[in-house]
């Protein structure tokens, strides 16, 4: 299974992904890593039943097979900290900008997938579920039970991802995020988020949602512009 390390901008990392273009190219020399995605947020209402928040800053998913490979790249000098430098003009990456989690990655086929090739931004909507569950196992069971199936009948989905929470050791200077869960799906653009979240489907998975057992605490959901950059393994 592989493994995702989430980092989500803060309020004071507006001004820290000045050069996505190095930030990438960087990101070749990070050993085992295997795909990054950055996430920039989208200005504007998409989601009909749930209201705009403030976005993260940018949110930055870093993929690997394994967690012996992200922990390596995660030393406190290490190729994922040198490659955020690469991407910060400024001299020095406050300890407030980011926050950082890893998660176990479930990767579910839709029937529209389509291969996302680089430099071919698409629409990401992130949820997290930031509170939690009364029994865990009881909410991701049902979760993983039925909510994917309702997910994967969106119209035009691309990608599905469900994330879920692991225990890794870092040497990052960031704070710890502790979200019980996460899950994304992708589109071409945003337009077709916004179709999909007005269908019959949304529906039936708000329906789903409210069948869950006992949760407690914020789900924020955000919209955002993804770029992709596929790397080979070193």
């Amino acid at each position: 299974m592989q493994v995702c390390l989430f980092l989500t901008g803060t309020s004071d990392a507006r001004r820290l992904l000045t050069d996505t273009p190095a930030l990438r190219g960087a990101a070749t020399q990070v050993a085992g890593l295997r795909k990054l995605i950055v996430h920039e947020p989208i200005a504007g209402q998409v989601d009909a039943h749930i209201a705009t928040a403030d976005a993260p800053s940018c949110v930055l998913q870093w993929y690997f097979d394994g967690l012996a490979p992200l922990e390596a790249a995660l030393e406190p000098d290490g190729s994922i900290m040198q490659a955020l430098h690469a991407a910060n003009r400024e001299a020095a990456i406050s300890p407030r900008a980011l926050t950082q989690q890893v998660m176990a990655v479930r990767t579910y086929t839709p029937p529209h997938a389509t291969s996302a090739h680089e430099n071919a931004p698409r629409c990401t909507y992130l949820v997290a579920y930031e509170g939690v569950a009364q029994d865990f196992n009881a909410w991701l069971t049902h979760y993983l039970a039925h909510h994917p199936p309702l997910m994967l009948q969106l119209p035009a989905l691309r990608e599905l991802e469900i994330y879920t929470r692991i225990d890794s050791r870092s040497g990052l200077p960031f704070a710890h995020a502790s979200a019980m869960q996460r899950n994304k799906v992708v589109f071409d653009d945003a337009s077709a988020l916004t179709d999909a979240l007005a269908s019959p489907v949304r529906d039936a998975m708000r329906r789903d949602f409210h069948a869950l057992p006992p949760y407690s605490g914020a789900t924020p959901h955000f919209a955002m512009r993804s770029i992709y950059g596929n790397l080979a393994a070193y």
